[in-house]
């Protein structure tokens, strides 16, 4: 887990970056003072760029949920304009683990729904840590269904380990209201887009996860369960969460290969937790540029596309069906 000072396989980043404050809090006008400066300067980069290139997908988990990683709050803040939020599902209550409101995003107005953690103690008992209650999902459908209702774009920030799996939450419907918020969105007459920021756990996420695009940060996931609950129910212990991490595929690169999301977005070096404004900037150039493509797809072509899109996941050949192929092949072009 991560230490007081950061993850683990950050602890070389951080001597680098005390000896840099060292160095600049001394500093000197001699040639070989600021030759040093720039020599550790370097290291440093080249560390954390080769520590970021090798992550095992246990360190991707431990990355997608470090504390200061920025969350769906922060985003709308720096992302977005004059967010005005919206509350209650007017059934039961409002759901803090859930953010829903009106926004502009340069001069295009759009509803955003996110999931939120919340950053103290206190934030993220009152967001149950990102882990949303039926009231959350239902709160967001209303407001999906209120952007469609006025032709506004939706835009979907996923992060959250899971849906609450309180008894409460199943007594109002926990596991009906996520498959209702994902059939609706597949029909939803507006463009959708939909971006994992960090945890991206089970229902939780596909709640608000059915879009045109979806796309992940480089250093998320994005997965049908978590490491822990996965090695719980394979090898009956949590000791075994590092494996079933690499058992899972869940990391952005795979899921891309896999045709599971559309697009990757690049975090600053050393994790989007180091640099929020510079991650900010690459998430709202990717918002722009992907909502300026859908809106000129009409709308009977859009929810075509979004069909087809889910439709063709989880497609896959069994052995007879490769070996028939093969042959096929080899007697097309004349092989025996």
């Amino acid at each position: 887990m991560a230490t007081q000072n950061g993850l683990p396989f950050e602890a070389p980043i951080y001597q680098l970056e005390d000896r840099l404050r060292e160095l600049l809090a001394n500093a000197g006008s001699s040639p070989e003072h600021d030759d040093e400066i720039r020599r550790v300067r370097r290291e440093l980069a080249e560390t954390t760029r080769r520590i970021y290139a090798n992550l095992t997908p246990w360190e991707t988990v431990l990355v997608a949920r470090e504390k200061n990683r920025p969350y769906t709050a922060d985003y709308l803040s720096l992302v977005f304009d004059e967010f005005v939020e919206l509350h209650g599902d007017k059934f039961f209550g409002d759901d803090r683990a859930m953010l829903c409101g009106f926004a502009n995003l340069e001069q295009q107005k759009v509803v955003v729904i996110g999931h939120q953690k919340g950053r103290t103690y206190k934030e993220r008992s009152a967001c149950n840590f990102g882990c949303a209650h039926p009231e959350g999902y239902r709160k967001a459908l209303a407001k999906m269904r209120l952007a469609a209702k006025f032709g506004l774009p939706v835009i979907c920030i996923i992060d959250t380990p899971g849906a609450y799996p309180g008894i409460g939450a199943e007594e109002r419907g926990q596991a009906t209201v996520i498959a209702q918020n994902m059939y609706e969105m597949s029909r939803l007459p507006t463009p959708i887009i939909c971006v994992v920021i960090g945890e991206g756990g089970s229902g939780g996420a596909l709640g608000i996860g059915v879009g045109d695009r979806v796309a992940m940060l480089e250093h998320s996931y994005y997965s049908v369960i978590s490491p822990e609950g996965c090695a719980g129910i394979l090898w009956k212990s949590h000791q075994f969460a590092e494996k079933a991490a690499k058992a899972l595929r869940f990391r952005s690169r795979d899921l891309l290969q896999f045709g599971i999301v559309d697009s990757v977005i690049d975090e600053p070096l050393g994790g989007a937790h180091r640099d929020h404004h510079r991650m900010a900037a690459r998430l709202k150039q990717y918002l722009i540029k992907t909502l300026r493509e859908l809106r000129a797809v009409p709308t009977p072509d859009l929810l075509l596309g979004r069909y087809e899109k889910f439709r063709r996941m989880g497609a896959f050949l069994d052995q007879a069906s490769i070996d028939q192929s093969g042959q096929a092949s080899t007697e097309a072009a004349g092989v025996r």
